[in-house]
């Protein structure tokens, strides 16, 4: 039996507060999660399984899938374990390799040293059976081994992705202060948007809120947009399995007649890179960019959805400023914007009390290590200015 056909449990990691849009995109390909937990979900699944997951997941990080589990109280139990797995069977002679590690263990105070022992193990296990010493490195361009170990319990996995699927590969200049495309996608997702109504996004930067509701609406999934993963060099990996599921992300994709997604900032610098952004995407066409200040904005007839993510004053702007700005975001909501929703992402709840409106909800989410909220505004129907 192929490699790629065995089952065992696949981990699928994601950043804080994402495994809830995480386990909805994985349940909507029809796979059954085992567990949700705070950074991912487990489920069963083949390396083949894997494949799809890296392609289709928006709010995914890594796709690790399962090669062993083991109690291990020393460093030496690491070594002595992960030797035993038959490490010519999964990694192609010439081949490259790299080692990622998640350590939780006293005798661990550099996650270098778990990942050298893991390293150690496979190099001299393939260098006794085949006489020659495997290339490794910490670039994850080839074959990624992951080692999750907390307390006494050991796991090693194959990490099937390499870089992060967290950054979905589209964006080549990100701006002053980019929102991660996996958690814009998941605020995106959050939202009581339907994808079909409008979607403005005022304050735009680097356009990731605009281009990751582009890319849901018309159902353009990430692995279009990227050429290296870590299954492509393991032994048995089928090309054509790729292509295959390549070709039916390129024929998934919809057009959305009357579609309207709006993006503006007052930079013109931001958005020239937006522009560049949603070309690279392959979605420019589909939104209308406007250099101006947030309050002049389009608003489309509809009833659609406003999505801003303004300055909250740990990396940028001035708080006198930015309580002024959060003011006129309040009036902007409430004049311009009737019957549409309307959403405030922030990491500063003092500032967004000066919005003046109450939030119909407060949805949590972490920006990297800044406690977050994307609030959601109920804009009730009446005349526009």
């Amino acid at each position: 039996m192929s490699l790629f056909n065995i089952t065992a449990p696949v981990t699928v990691t994601c950043h804080k507060r994402l495994a809830v849009y995480l386990e909805q995109e994985i349940t909507a390909l029809g796979f059954s999660i085992e567990e949700r937990f705070v950074t991912g979900v487990r489920l069963q699944g083949t390396l083949n399984d894997c494949i799809r997951l890296n392609l289709n997941l928006r709010c995914a990080s890594q796709v690790l899938f399962r090669l062993d589990q083991f109690e291990a109280r020393h460093p030496d139990d690491i070594y002595e374990n992960v030797l035993e797995i038959g490490w010519e069977d999964l990694l192609p002679d010439g081949g490259y390799f790299s080692v990622t590690s998640n350590v939780l263990h006293d005798t661990i105070n550099n996650n270098l040293y778990a990942n050298l022992r893991v390293k150690d193990a496979i190099v001299d296990r393939l260098r006794s059976i085949r006489g020659v010493r495997p290339e490794t490195g910490a670039e994850l361009r080839g074959a990624v081994i992951h080692l999750f170990w907390k307390e006494d319990e050991a796991e090693v996995f194959l990490d099937t992705s390499g870089d992060s699927l967290g950054r979905h590969g589209y964006r080549k200049i990100p701006g002053r202060a980019p929102m991660l495309e996996a958690l814009a996608a998941a605020t995106v997702m959050a939202t009581a948007w339907d994808g079909v109504g409008p979607f403005v996004n005022p304050m735009c930067g680097s356009g990731t809120l605009a281009i990751e509701a582009a890319l849901i609406a018309t159902d353009a999934r990430p692995g279009l947009f990227r050429q290296n993963y870590a299954f492509m060099h393991l032994s048995g990996y089928d090309e054509n399995r790729y292509l295959d599921e390549r070709g039916t992300l390129e024929k998934q994709i919809k057009e959305v007649p009357g579609l309207r997604i709006v993006a503006t900032d007052y930079s013109e610098a931001a958005i020239g890179n937006a522009r560049k952004n949603a070309r690279a995407a392959g979605v420019e066409d589909l939104i209308t960019f406007a250099i101006c200040d947030f309050a002049d904005t389009e608003i489309p007839e509809g009833r659609g959805a406003m999505m801003m993510n303004p300055e909250y004053g740990e990396r940028l702007g001035t708080q006198q400023e930015l309580e002024m700005t959060y003011a006129r975001i309040g009036d902007f909501m409430k004049q311009r914007c009737k019957g549409y929703h309307g959403y405030v992402f922030t990491g500063n709840m003092e500032l967004a009390k000066k919005i003046g409106l109450k939030a119909k909800r407060r949805i949590e989410f972490y920006n990297a290590t800044i406690d977050c909220r994307l609030l959601e505004y109920e804009l009730y129907a009446g005349s526009r200015d």
